[in-house]
């Protein structure tokens, strides 16, 4: 059996997406910046789209740019904000140790510069208290940058409650919202954010194309120069097709979330039960507060690149992290953030799934991992000290 698993990592593209993509492709060819007619056409799909994901968002046309995907939607976010902070004699950001990289190394650029940072700890549960982050706001914060939901464990932060901390302060707020959108409701007004993040390629679009929502009023510098596209804020001639296409899974996955989020939960709730029978085993993250298709599991006594081979060797494909860091051999810094030792941190696997996973798929699983748990154990010095005594168990 081949199942898929990985859909925090990408998603397969959905059927009307891809007709979408061939058909923009096809039929409009123009370059939505030229004058003449087959350009203007271009240019009005281009709005429709534009004003589609708006709506979708709770947002209006204008505050939509249209970007590569979510890592250049972050980056031009945060350091935009960044800029005018320095402008105003402002250098100080908050956001928390389980952020993406596009954030973390954008935050570790600016702190080169001279900004302070702030990475504010999270709860065993992988989640951010509210009351720390209004506890690091001061008259110096330009920016509060905290993701909507984890990519690796899942967590749901409390963004609106962090939204509301920030309007009150007069402090910009960020969120990446690229595990979130398409999964779960995402509305810019509830959140009260300024910036928000999202990646076609997460919900059945296709990769390289994303959106970032900037709230009116917000600041935005360009990143790439060269023209005047999206008013000027993202110089290159736009990606129609995968704009459309984008819209579209977009459209689709929005509409369909309450019955494919009850669906998917079922799945996920059978799956850590069935996984989490597996001795000196613990669920990573809390189990309630999370995305409805995220499973994180450490197993203590084995090493997480072993365990995902072997899956894959047995039809799963599975991660043990962030899909932008799986060819690292350092612990997930997430894992480390809620408190896992490196030894059991490297023992991680994550397993996301989608409407596309069956039952069938999910009890396929239950089956092949603690199989594969059990082998790697018996071969491993290290279980085998535990089994002895002569090292204490963690799990």
């Amino acid at each position: 059996m081949k199942v898929y698993a990985d859909n925090a990592a990408t998603t397969r593209m959905r059927e009307s997406a891809l007709n979408a993509y061939t058909e923009a492709a096809r039929q409009f060819y123009g370059n939505p910046s030229s004058l003449y007619t087959v350009g203007q056409e271009a240019k009005s799909l281009l709005e429709d789209c534009r004003g589609t994901i708006a709506a979708l968002l709770g947002a209006q046309p204008r505050e939509i740019t249209f970007t590569s995907g979510g890592s250049e939607a972050d980056n031009q976010a945060i350091l935009s904000a960044a800029k005018l902070g320095k402008l105003r004699g402002k250098t100080k950001i908050v956001s928390t140790a389980i952020e993406h990289h596009a954030v973390l190394h954008t935050l570790n650029k600016l702190k080169k510069e001279g900004f302070e940072i702030v990475l504010l700890p999270v709860g065993t549960d992988g989640i951010v208290k509210v009351e720390d982050v209004e506890t690091a706001i001061d008259e110096n914060t330009c920016l509060v940058s905290v993701m909507f939901a984890n990519n690796e464990i899942g967590t749901i932060q409390p963004v609106e409650e962090i939204g509301k901390i920030c309007n009150e302060k007069k402090v910009l707020f960020h969120t990446d919202a690229v595990q979130a959108v398409g999964h779960t409701a995402v509305n810019v007004q509830k959140i009260g954010c300024n910036y928000l993040a999202l990646s076609a390629h997460k919900f059945g679009g296709p990769k390289g194309v994303g959106v970032l929502y900037v709230r009116q009023g917000a600041p935005l510098y360009s990143l790439i120069e060269g023209g005047a596209q999206e008013r000027g804020k993202r110089a290159g001639t736009e990606d129609l097709p995968a704009i459309k296409a984008m819209t579209v899974a977009m459209k689709e996955a929005v509409e369909s979330i309450p019955e494919t989020e009850k669906y998917v939960t079922y799945l996920r709730n059978k799956l850590i039960s069935g996984l989490e029978k597996i001795p000196h085993s613990a669920l990573n993250g809390d189990r309630e507060r999370r995305l409805a298709g995220n499973v994180n599991f450490c197993f203590e006594g084995i090493e997480g690149e072993s365990l995902l081979l072997l899956l894959d060797d047995q039809g799963i494909s599975a991660s043990s992290g962030s899909a932008c860091t799986s060819g690292s051999l350092d612990p997930s810094h997430v894992l480390l953030a809620i408190g896992r030792v490196h030894d059991v941190a490297h023992g991680s696997l994550r397993l996301t799934l989608s409407a596309d996973n069956t039952e069938e798929e999910i009890d396929y699983i239950i089956e092949k991992v603690p199989e594969v748990v059990t082998y790697l154990r018996n071969m491993s010095p290290v279980w085998r000290d535990l089994q002895e005594g002569k090292r204490q168990f963690i799990l």
